[in-house]
């Protein structure tokens, strides 16, 4: 019977997806519906224990694959400004929302504090969800300043709600002691393990199908569980080693991103199915107005005055400021906190989980629903690109491939209208790039001196029995500094390219000498047995 109920929650979710892209409601709310109708019509289900620990496994794997997915080329240029948001931010968020739970709903001071933690963070399953479904290419770089936030933030949330829980329960603990080992400890682990688990990938070759999205979730789980034996921040550990094996070009990158795509899906389904089915609906109505006055209170007032205070030295334009505000969506990691603070020992004269869940419902359905109108009406829609681009996945998912390349003085192409190439391949004028400007090329459109100029096609390497494979010259390499002809690649291997920065594709020949950093694209001329396991050489 269990198993019945299973497939059909995932088939219910799946009409939900449809009716979310469809009408515009966030499709995560629908499945925390979803989880409350079962619970209506007769599932009970209140083991928070069991809740508490499947919240705790999806929570790895949104964390990880958020971090996996997120392009770090885009979002560097705003990495300070997310990173104060994902730190200072959610602690003047809690703080401030803390003070309004105290003094004007009348919690205990502690207890306000508890609150204003836990819902301190915006939700990056939320976030993302809404500006993907809805393809909010948002200007300022602002779509990666939200991802990277909404990504990064939750560790700060599940550290001040760790330190408020020890208050509450009076263990003897020493605040800074506690700050410092979840941060230092969380990083230090997450930069180390990203560090060998990387080297690991470049001397080891899983060629059969499926096995390195398993080595991928054995990582994440070590990761985790070594932050935290060691007393560190588990989730920003794995965020982290997200970030810097998403980055790296390795061999089985599609295979892991088409498992985690649909892995991490179903991990979001469960866990806001779990939620809503966990809420008492009784319960829940009580809770809703003061879940309602808390939620207007950091829509309105803590995040805008967190984001316009903390975002002043950074210069940003006002309707940046108020796109940003009103995205501090709240969401599940919220909810998952809620979970670990009623398992704890500390005793509440609120109903703490049904508060956060009564603000993570009205987050979502209000704010998640209003950042599409936001977009539009503060005119912050970039509608020549689309946000996917923030997203690593996008471009390791699709059977595409893209050449950049620049129009160089007195290059034949100066003059010519897009309409005009003769395109002798399956390949497209993606777009262009001008005075650091995106041009839609549609056909009229002209070449100028220096445009950049982005070709996209279908790539098919393997249908012809060969294989591109692609990897980066790190310093200290043994082919740093070496001619081509000198090296001694595997047999099977020809060096037919060279991505260097600053510069257009080089075709090398025998005396072209290699750099760090070099992008170099080998194709394999051929595939036996013997040299199936032959790789690039060891990286010193």
């Amino acid at each position: 019977m269990q198993y019945l109920i299973i497939g059909l929650v995932l088939i219910l979710a799946l009409i939900a997806i449809r009716v979310s892209n469809k009408h515009g409601i966030p499709s995560l709310l629908l499945f925390i519906i979803l989880g409350m109708a079962f619970g209506a019509i007769g599932f009970e289900f209140n083991d928070y224990v069991f809740a508490d620990g499947f919240a705790t496994v999806a929570l790895m794997v949104i964390m990880f694959y958020g971090g996996f997915g997120t392009n770090w080329s885009m979002v560097k240029p705003v990495s300070r400004e997310a990173i104060v948001l994902s730190s200072l931010g959610v602690i003047t968020t809690a703080l401030l929302t803390g003070i309004f739970c105290h003094y004007v709903l009348g919690f205990s001071m502690l207890e306000g504090m508890l609150v204003g933690s836990i819902v301190g963070s915006t939700d990056y399953a939320s976030v993302s969800n809404v500006l993907r479904s809805k393809n909010l290419n948002l200007k300022y770089n602002s779509a990666p300043l939200l991802e990277l936030e909404s990504g990064s933030n939750d560790p700060t949330a599940y550290t001040m709600t760790m330190i408020v829980l020890s208050l509450i329960m009076g263990t003897d603990v020493s605040v800074p002691l506690l700050i410092t080992a979840q941060v230092a400890i969380g990083l230090a682990g997450g930069f180390v393990l990203a560090y060998l688990i990387g080297k690991l990938l470049t001397h080891v070759n899983f060629q059969a199908d499926g096995l390195y999205a398993v080595f991928m979730a054995a990582a994440m789980l070590i990761t985790y569980a070594t932050a935290d034996i060691f007393g560190g921040n588990g989730y920003l550990a794995l965020y982290i080693l997200g970030i810097y094996l998403g980055n790296k070009e390795f061999q089985g990158k599609r295979d892991v991103v088409f498992f985690f795509d649909g892995f991490t899906e179903i991990m979001q389904i469960g866990l806001f199915f779990l939620l809503g089915l966990l809420s008492n609906l009784p319960d829940f109505i009580r809770a809703l107005p003061v879940s309602a006055a808390i939620m207007v209170f950091m829509t309105l007032l803590a995040r805008p005055l967190s984001v316009y205070g903390l975002m002043l030295p950074f210069r940003m334009k006002g309707k940046q400021l108020k796109m940003i505000s009103l995205a501090g969506v709240r969401g599940a990691a919220a909810i998952a906190f809620a979970i670990m603070a009623v398992n704890s020992d500390a005793v509440f004269t609120v109903d703490v989980y049904h508060i956060v869940f009564g603000i993570c419902v009205l987050s979502s359905l209000i704010q998640g629903s209003l950042m599409p109108v936001g977009a539009k009406g503060w005119d912050m829609l970039d509608p020549s690109d689309t946000v996917l681009k923030t997203f690593n996945y996008y471009l390791d998912k699709a059977n595409l491939g893209f050449l950049e390349t620049r129009i160089k003085s007195g290059g034949k192409h100066i003059g010519t209208k897009v309409k005009d190439l003769n395109m002798e391949f399956d390949f497209i004028v993606a777009k262009i790039e001008r005075d650091g400007k995106t041009i839609v090329p549609r056909g009229e459109v002209v070449f100028e001196e220096d445009d950049i100029v982005v070709l996209g096609g279908e790539t098919h390497f393997d249908r012809s029995g060969q294989n591109l494979i692609e990897f980066t010259i790190p310093e200290r390499h043994e082919w740093e500094g070496a001619f081509i002809k000198d090296l001694n690649p595997p047999h099977d291997r020809l060096i037919i390219t060279i991505q260097r920065e600053g510069s257009d594709l080089i075709v090398p020949d025998g005396n072209t000498q290699l750099l760090a950093n070099d992008k170099v694209v080998m194709i394999q001329l051929q595939k036996t047995d013997e040299l199936v396991d032959a790789e690039p050489p060891a990286q010193e």
